[in-house]
């Protein structure tokens, strides 16, 4: 299955939540689109997670580090890691990819 960039903007323009859109969910691979407003207020999850920047600029926190990324950088952060973007410019948005089974927390 393909979702392109602009599916995933589409999608996020009709859904009920402005902030991010489920696009694929196959066995353990789920995939959305995030684009945070103002605020980034997630809290840790329960797999293991990759993000690739679509657009933007942001800083990244994780509990062992903090970065600035762009368009093309990749992320991996660990199931149980707290970690949040943050000073994110406003055409900032990323691919969400959780895998594997879910952890205990």
């Amino acid at each position: 299955m393909k979702v392109g960039l602009q599916d995933a903007i589409d999608s996020l323009k009709a859904s009920d939540d402005n902030k991010f859109v489920s696009l694929l969910h196959f066995s353990d691979l789920e995939i959305e689109y995030y684009k945070p407003i103002k605020m980034d207020y997630q809290k840790p999850h329960l797999k293991d997670e990759v993000y690739v920047i679509a657009s933007g600029l942001a800083s990244f926190f994780t509990q062992h580090q903090t970065v600035t990324v762009k368009a093309g950088d990749v992320l991996f952060v660990k199931a149980g890691d707290d970690h949040r973007f943050f000073y994110f410019s406003e055409d900032f948005a990323t691919w969400v990819i959780f895998y594997g089974v879910k952890n205990q927390l």
